[in-house]
């Protein structure tokens, strides 16, 4: 089973989140469809900027938690290095 951590964006440089799940493309269609109440329903933040895939789960974890202590503009450069015009992967999944 593989695991991802991902960040959603609001819009190019707009509020982000960070998460982890082990099914990426039903994770997000739930975040777009404000299917779980939260902050990315409260915020407007569905669109899937960048993303990683592990085979352990701690590992998956251990990622998430590091990155959401790292400071906003080195979230940037990381989303930027994989998708320089912020677009929305969820479109290049395999659904």
């Amino acid at each position: 089973m593989a695991y991802h951590v991902y960040m959603l964006a609001s819009g190019r440089h707009g509020t982000l989140y960070v998460g982890v799940t082990n099914d990426l493309a039903r994770r997000i269609h739930e975040h777009k469809e404000k299917l779980i109440k939260g902050f990315t329903s409260q915020y407007g933040v569905t669109r899937l900027v960048w993303y990683e895939t592990y085979e352990r789960i701690d590992e998956a974890i251990a990622r998430e938690k590091a990155l959401k202590k790292w400071h906003r503009n080195w979230k940037i450069r990381l989303i930027e290095e994989m998708n320089p015009e912020w677009e929305d992967l969820y479109l290049t999944l395999n659904q």
